[in-house]
């Protein structure tokens, strides 16, 4: 089987407009959630959230586009060219049919369908734009990237609710690895901080009022987050051969379904899904030095993920750090493991383990090292990186140092 790296990287979220200053923010353990603003927001009970700041879409894209573009989209394309432009990797005839894009999503142009729910009921308008369709399309971030770059290769959305990111990035990794690509642009991206998604959010119960505080014993709930990150997945020699700068290599993927609740998360298929991560990237679990944790901040999850993670690594649970990073930008459901993955990246090539924020009160259910507060510098060689979704659809990717 083909080895699989990773030659570039680009991000927009709450921590920053680019892959390089939301590492730097993990770095500094800085808190990007905050007061959310948008139309309505005084009539919802949750009023925070990890939205992307100071941002213009005039400035970065024309009239035209985004006729075209709902926010989802253009978080999408933002990480593209970043990571694209980090890549250096050149579209030519040959390469175009040899390369594709695979997109997690889960709320598609949200707040494009938010807007025109508006038009029709509130105001009583009879007609919405032409172009609402294309908008709100959970296809849309991929297929935009697909003809911005001119890749002709496999080219596709998953929605996997919160592990969509995980399934997409495995996805790529596979289509690499089994030779029906040489490079792929993949990750997630997601925008669903407008007043139907966070009301409709409320409805389960299960958001905080003031804070992500994953692991720690005084938690209350999760917060949602938006943005994007993109990466270029890369077949090795292909990377080598044009003397690409390598990031991190993808070295393991798996995929495991609870098939038990729509929203309660179960031990056994995280473990599943953790074991078959080390088992395709052949690899031995008192190896792994960091996993980024699903970590949403809430009970049921936290308390499971830490039981899971201590039934697959044994005594070496104790040994091995893990943070959860949705403390810092929020939980971008669709988007976000993609963005915890430049937390892995980071780890591998810096060795810099991004802390868990938030936390205040150990929870004897979750005696893990959870990296309290603050980053650490530390030796790592292989990482993991989780995501368990509503639905029971788990997803778990393993990277290596190169």
């Amino acid at each position: 089987m083909r080895r699989v790296v990773i030659t570039g990287q680009g991000a927009i979220n709450a921590l920053g407009h680019s892959a390089g200053e939301t590492c730097a923010a993990m770095r500094e353990g800085r808190n990007g959630i905050g007061r959310l603003h948008f139309r309505d927001v005084e009539r919802l009970s949750i009023q925070i959230g990890g939205q992307v700041r100071d941002y213009d879409p005039a400035t970065r894209f024309s009239r035209q586009q985004l006729s075209l573009y709902d926010p989802n989209t253009q978080f999408a394309l933002i990480a593209a060219a970043e990571a694209m432009a980090q890549s250096g990797l050149k579209i030519d005839d040959a390469l175009a049919p040899r390369t594709g894009v695979v997109m997690g999503n889960s709320g598609g142009g949200l707040q494009t369908i938010d807007e025109n729910y508006r038009t029709v009921y509130e105001e009583g308008k009879n007609r919405v734009h032409p172009f609402v369709i294309p908008r709100l399309m959970n296809n849309a971030a991929a297929s935009h990237i697909s003809m911005t770059y001119g890749l002709k290769g496999p080219t596709y959305t998953v929605s996997t609710a919160c592990a969509s990111s995980n399934h997409a990035m495995g996805q790529a990794f596979e289509t690499i690895k089994l030779g029906n690509a040489d490079a792929m642009l993949t990750g997630g991206s997601e925008s669903m901080l407008v007043f139907g998604g966070i009301k409709a959010w409320e409805g389960l119960r299960v958001m905080s009022r003031d804070a992500c505080r994953p692991f720690s014993k005084n938690r209350n709930g999760m917060v949602q987050g938006e943005g994007a990150a993109v990466f270029v997945f890369e077949e090795y020699e292909h990377a080598r051969a044009r003397g690409a700068e390598i990031l991190a290599e993808v070295t393991g993927f798996a995929m495991s379904s609870d098939a038990s609740d729509i929203v309660m998360p179960s031990r056994e298929g995280a473990v599943r899904a953790m074991r078959g991560a080390l088992r395709s990237a052949g690899a031995d679990a008192s190896k792994v030095g960091y996993i980024n944790a699903h970590g949403t901040g809430t009970a049921a999850n936290d308390r499971s993920e830490c039981a899971a993670v201590r039934e697959v690594f044994g005594a070496h649970a104790d040994e091995l750090m893990i943070s959860a990073t949705k403390s810092m930008h929020g939980h971008l459901i669709g988007g976000t493991g993609a963005v915890e993955l430049l937390a892995c990246i980071m780890a591998l090539r810096e060795g810099v383990i991004a802390p868990t924020i938030g936390y205040e009160l150990p929870d004897p259910d979750c005696d893990l090292d959870v990296v309290p507060n603050e980053a650490r510098d530390a030796d790592v060689s292989l990482v993991l990186s989780n995501a368990f979704a509503f639905g029971g659809l788990n997803a778990v990717l393993a990277l290596q140092r190169v």
